[in-house]
């Protein structure tokens, strides 16, 4: 198989569009026509876990945190970084990273969080906004179907969990062929109307190329009257952190012993108990303080992610349970993430755990 045909597929799950500006999701190391056996699962890439697929006969290596965020200007083995850049390149082994993009699709890493804690009625607790648009266009009432459909499966009309959403409205066009022009219908150099149908969906706006090309495509006319609009409206299925509830309240001490469990986490930092119990639970995958008003704001009696500071610890203002439960442990679960998209898609695929600990934190 080859390398495009992974990163083809793990791209329309959690597209590139959707990373922060900051990161740097994506092939990193490789070719995309290569030829891959195997791919190794991992939360970070080391000089071990490399030496690990050159051992395994495993040529591709998966991983959640991408080795370098800013360029390298030089490679000569100075540093960690530049010694597995070296030794992948040397070994023909192939990096490719999901980091925001997979934290912040529905289905993602806080979703799974979410899932090992079996939690109900689960949404994006900071769904974004900007990244929906609107698509009109006009079109003949007889290819209507086809120029929805085309649309359709080119990625428009998703609202939450329904699809094929759209608005049409009935109406009459008219034009005028011009000498040079090749109607679809009506005569050259005499004006025509014709019943049309006015079509409106939403798309992510990342796909807006895909979706214009689709409607040209299926559309009958020579020239197409469209209209794409911006929209502020919150996307449901792209953000950050989820949000959900326990089937029964639990004890917020029993609460966090089993957390301490699930996670397999060495300590938990957290703020006071608040002597009630635990029901609603937001969570999110890595570095969550910057949800904890999010998480106010929605009446989650807990907050469970990594990363916070001393003095965020103060902003719960016995509000909110703040569950540091650590980087690495709240985003272990990216490599179970992986593997069941990776099994689903390529069911004969070689697809490994590493063995390896990557987490750099020690607890004495």
């Amino acid at each position: 198989m080859k390398l495009k045909e992974i990163t083809s597929y793990i791209e329309s799950i959690a597209p590139l569009a959707y990373q922060e500006d900051y990161d740097n999701a994506g092939l990193i190391i490789g070719d995309q026509e290569q030829e891959i056996k195997g791919a190794l699962i991992t939360v970070d890439v080391t000089e071990e876990v490399i030496q690990e697929a050159i051992d395994k006969n495993l040529n591709l290596v998966l991983s959640h945190h991408p080795i370098m965020r800013s360029g390298i200007k030089k490679i000569t083995g100075k540093d960690f970084t530049e010694r597995i850049v070296l030794k992948a390149i040397k070994n023909d082994i192939a990096i490719y990273a999901a980091h925001t993009n997979l934290d912040s699709i529905w289905g993602g890493v806080s979703s799974k969080i979410a899932d090992k804690l079996k939690l109900q009625n689960q949404k994006i607790l900071a769904p974004v906004s900007n990244h929906l648009m609107k698509l009109v266009y006009f079109v003949p009432t007889k290819q209507a179907d086809e120029t929805r459909t085309a649309v359709f499966e080119a990625g428009a009309g998703q609202i939450g969990d329904y699809d094929m959403c759209s608005y049409n409205l009935e109406g009459r066009g008219s034009f005028r062929a011009s000498e040079d022009t090749n109607p679809f219908v009506g005569n050259k150099g005499e004006i025509h109307f014709e019943k049309e149908v006015r079509v409106e969906t939403i798309f992510p706006k990342h796909l807006k190329n895909k979706i214009v090309r689709a409607l040209i495509k299926s559309h009958p006319y020579e020239e197409v009257a469209y209209d794409i609009y911006p929209l502020e409206n919150k996307f449901d299925r792209v953000g950050y952190g989820v949000i959900g509830e326990l089937e029964r309240e639990e004890n917020e001490l029993e609460f966090l012993n089993k957390i301490k469990e699930i996670f397999n986490a060495k300590c938990i930092r957290h703020t006071n108990f608040l002597n009630k119990p635990i029901k609603k639970v937001a969570v999110c995958g890595g570095s969550g303080s910057f949800l904890l008003k999010d998480a106010i704001h929605q009446n989650a009696d807990i907050l469970i992610s990594g990363d916070f500071k001393y003095h965020q610890f103060f902003d719960a203002e016995d509000k909110i349970v703040i569950a540091d439960i650590g980087h690495f442990e709240s985003e272990q679960i990216t490599k179970e993430l992986f593997y069941e998209l990776l099994i689903k898609k390529f069911p004969k695929f070689a697809v490994r755990f590493t063995e390896i600990n990557s987490n750099p934190i020690n607890y004495l």
